[in-house]
């Protein structure tokens, strides 16, 4: 028997799986909380791979592991391995032409951005027995429902990333001030915010993003709420009936923010911003449909060239 042959029949595939997260999560005490298992047993694990192949495969340290050579070519090979075995099922489905279910995508409002649009509309003519649920929701009940593992996919800003999950750059948003034409303001450029402070507001409440929140306490904007909608399309229609002045992402102001109906107060240089991410959970595996959207959206994304780097925080005191 050859010594493929005896490795092949001997080797326990959770084996390579776990040095698989201690190499993606850069350590032992890292790999151990993605796989629900103690570090005493990711440990063992890890020196039943290196008994099997006979020499050291990490070297640890206070910072985390490093791979020692021989390591390092094994965890490409695991790489592969488990690239290949995630895209079997697709690969298999796909085969037989019968790709059904559903995809749960939890999203914020009015987002505009063509790589979402092109991949539900790709994924819907090679797959149309797959099922798109889109639920609307404030930003902060999506990231925790990704979190907690209840939602497979969510669109949305977060200011304060989470360990567990993945943040992939979609689109960045730069919210504006506007007021309607009726109001005394139009027209008008403020240099200032602060002399706002005393104007009427239309809020977003719970889906408010961070960075306008924190940019309307500088200034004292929004002590006086004279209305409030977590949608989008909501707020754009208090302010532009003239309810209160308002912030709103300037893709979603649109036309109406040609100086017709809705009109821009601050100068650019003032504006907030921030990035909307497409959140994941690595820890938990999307079911196929899932990860068939997945799978496209990145590619379009990457495409493109993603507005900034992937965010994919990993705290590991081992």
């Amino acid at each position: 028997m050859g010594i493929e042959d005896k490795l092949l029949q001997q080797l326990d595939l959770n084996l390579l799986r776990t040095f698989h997260e201690i190499v993606r999560r850069g350590g032992i005490g890292a790999a151990a909380r993605v796989l629900n298992r103690r570090q005493p047993a990711i440990s063992l694990a890890l020196k039943r791979l290196e008994d099997h192949f006979g020499t050291a495969l990490c070297i640890r340290s206070h910072q985390g592991v490093s791979l020692t050579p021989a390591g390092r070519v094994l965890a490409d090979t695991c790489a592969q391995i488990f690239e290949d075995l995630r895209r079997a099922p697709h690969a298999v489905a796909q085969a037989t032409g019968a790709i059904e279910g559903h995809i749960n995508i939890r999203l914020i409002s009015s987002i505009v951005c063509p790589e979402l649009d092109e991949s539900i509309a790709s994924l819907h003519r090679r797959h149309p027995g797959v099922e798109f649920r889109l639920e609307v929701s404030p930003w902060r009940p999506i990231v925790s429902s990704v979190s907690r593992g209840e939602a497979p996919i969510g669109i949305a800003c977060d200011s304060a990333p989470r360990p567990e999950l993945r943040y992939e750059p979609l689109i960045r948003e730069t919210q504006q001030l506007y007021c309607s034409r009726w109001h005394p303001l139009f027209g008008r450029q403020i240099n200032d915010p602060g002399v706002l402070a005393g104007e009427r507001f239309v809020t977003t409440g719970a889906d408010e993003p961070d960075d306008v929140r924190t940019f309307r306490q500088r200034y004292g904007l929004g002590a006086r709420v004279s209305g409030e909608a977590q949608d989008l399309e909501e707020a754009k229609r208090l302010i532009r009936n003239g309810v209160g002045l308002g912030f709103l992402p300037i893709v979603v102001a649109g036309h109406d923010g040609n100086r017709d109906r809705l009109w821009p107060l601050l100068p650019p240089g003032l504006l907030p911003g921030y990035h909307v991410y497409l959140i994941t959970r690595p820890s938990v595996s999307p079911d196929l449909v899932s990860q068939l959207f997945l799978d496209e959206i990145r590619r379009r994304l990457l495409a493109r060239g993603a507005p900034g780097q992937v965010i994919d925080i990993i705290n590991d005191p081992d």
